[in-house]
């Protein structure tokens, strides 16, 4: 099984990609998990770069690459000024008129308890895109303020186990999917 894990966040260290961190260290052997890092790289969307007889740059073929073939994805994502970040519906935009979305097992983590616009505004994109939006692995963590690395968080019993069980939720729902 294949888990792409994507932050929302560009910053090099920060609590969404420590979430993710965790997530990973989480998962049973049996579960590859690998992180996707070029949110920045990609172009603003533009659907006159992605038309018939386009060739997509190359940022975006890469990022279409990583989500081909993965049996579902986890997205940790900040919220700024009430909304998801620019770069995350960037990403999400490229993957709109694409095959591998529809159907794929999706769980939305927050890495706080307090930013709601962000998450629900996420789950909507991805609602739209017909995902299958995983209710019970799309969890707001209530991290605090010294969870700043995966090995806080995994030390916190209670944020592990939410993390833990939205993990198998997760997982239960890509066994269920196939």
């Amino acid at each position: 099984m294949h888990l792409l894990t994507v932050s929302g966040s560009l910053r090099a260290v920060s609590s969404n990609g420590a979430v993710l961190e965790a997530i990973a260290a989480l998962a049973p052997p049996h579960v590859r998990v690998t992180r996707f890092t070029g949110l920045a790289d990609l172009p603003a969307f533009n659907p006159d770069l992605d038309g018939e007889g386009a060739t997509p740059p190359a940022a975006v073929a890469q990022w279409r690459a990583a989500i081909a073939g993965v049996d579902a994805i986890v997205i940790c994502s900040p919220e700024y000024a009430h909304g998801v970040p620019g770069s995350l519906k960037n990403a999400l935009d490229w993957l709109v008129s694409g095959p591998d979305v529809p159907g794929l097992p999706v769980a939305v983590v927050n890495a706080t308890t307090r930013a709601h616009h962000a998450h629900d505004s996420l789950l909507e994109t991805l609602r739209t895109m017909s995902a299958e939006v995983v209710e019970a692995a799309s969890v707001r963590l209530p991290l605090g303020p010294g969870q700043r690395t995966a090995e806080a968080i995994l030390a916190d019993p209670a944020v592990s186990a939410q993390l833990t069980a939205a993990l198998d939720a997760l997982l239960a729902a890509v066994v269920t999917s196939k």
